[in-house]
C-alpha cells in the first residue's frame, strides 16, 4: 500500500489539471501503442498487482483479456473494469504457478521499492507466468532529469514537501533489466514518453515528437516513464529465480514525477 499523499505540495500547487491531463492522455495512448506493437499476444489472463482504481483495462480490453486485480484495499476490487479481485500483497500471492499470461505492475513497483527489495515481486511474477507469458511494468525512470531531480528531493528529506509523498521511487532501467534476468525472464525496455506532466502543454506536445524514438535501446533508458516487457520462455519448466532470491535491491533512489 502506498504512503499517504499530501496534496498541498510545491509541484501540485503550481500544476494546472488540464496540463496534467495532456500528459495522462498521451501516456495511455503510448502504453497501448507499445503493447500492441511489442507484446505479440491477443488475449489471455492478466494479473494486475496493486491495481488501484485504474487496473489497466485500457491495455487489455474485454472480451479477449480476463483481468484479475490484486490490492490491499478491498474497495479497489469493486471496479467494474475487473473480472475478479483478490485482497493481497505483491510477493505474497497465493496463486498456483503458471496461472497468468501477463503479470502487470502499472506504476506500482516504485511504491514497493520504498518498502523493501523488488526481487520478491519479480520472482513471484516469474512463478505465476505461463510459458510465453510476460511481466509488464510501467514505471518512472531514474535516468530522466525529472527522476534524478526528484530522487535528490527525497534524499534530502524534501519529497513530501515537493511532490506530496516519500514513496515514489524512480527506478533504474539497468536494475529493472537485471532483476528480470535474475528470475529467468528476458527483458526489453522502452520509453513511454520523454515529456513531463508539469511542463506547459505546448512544451509537452513538442517533446511528444521524440517519443517514437523511445524503443531505441540507447535512448529508452532515459525515458520519463519506462515500459519493461520481461518474457518467460515458451519452453516448458519453471524459471530459475537466480540472483533475485538474494533480496538484491533494485539500485533505486527516492523520487516522484
Amino acid at each position: 500500500m502506498s504512503e499517504a499523499f499530501q496534496p498541498d505540495n510545491l509541484l501540485d500547487r503550481r500544476s494546472d489539471p488540464a496540463t496534467l491531463q495532456v500528459h495522462y492522455d498521451h501516456g495511455e495512448r503510448r502504453e497501448r501503442e507499445l503493447l500492441e506493437r511489442r507484446l505479440g499476444m491477443s488475449g489471455g489472463d492478466v494479473l494486475s498487482v496493486g491495481c488501484g482504481w485504474h487496473p489497466g483495462r485500457h491495455l487489455f480490453p474485454r472480451p479477449a483479456w480476463r483481468l484479475t486485480g490484486v490490492d490491499l484495499d478491498p474497495a479497489m476490487l469493486r471496479s467494474e473494469e475487473l473480472d475478479a479481485g483478490v485482497v493481497g500483497r505483491a510477493g505474497e500471492l497465493d496463486f498456483a504457478p503458471s496461472s497468468f499470461d501477463i503479470v502487470l505492475y502499472r506504476l506500482v513497483l516504485h511504491h514497493i521499492a520504498f518498502q523493501g527489495p523488488l526481487a520478491p515481486a519479480f520472482a513471484e511474477a516469474a512463478r505465476l507466468l505461463r510459458p510465453g507469458g510476460a511481466l509488464v511494468a510501467f514505471e518512472p525512470g531514474l535516468w530522466h532529469p525529472v527522476g534524478a531531480g526528484l530522487a535528490l528531493a527525497n534524499r534530502t528529506g524534501l519529497g513530501t514537501r515537493v511532490h506530496g509523498t516519500p514513496d515514489d521511487i524512480p527506478l533504474s532501467p539497468r536494475a529493472l533489466e537485471r532483476l528480470a534476468r535474475g528470475v529467468g525472464l528476458e527483458p526489453e525496455l522502452h520509453a513511454v514518453t520523454f515529456g513531463w506532466r508539469r511542463l506547459p502543454q505546448r512544451a509537452q506536445r513538442a517533446l511528444h515528437r521524440l517519443d517514437p524514438l523511445g524503443s531505441r535501446p540507447r535512448l529508452a533508458r532515459f525515458g520519463h516513464t519506462l515500459l519493461l516487457i520481461a518474457r518467460r520462455s515458451s519452453a516448458s519448466g519453471m524459471p530459475n529465480p537466480g540472483a533475485a532470491s538474494t533480496g538484491e535491491r533494485a539500485s533505486v533512489q527516492p523520487s516522484r514525477s
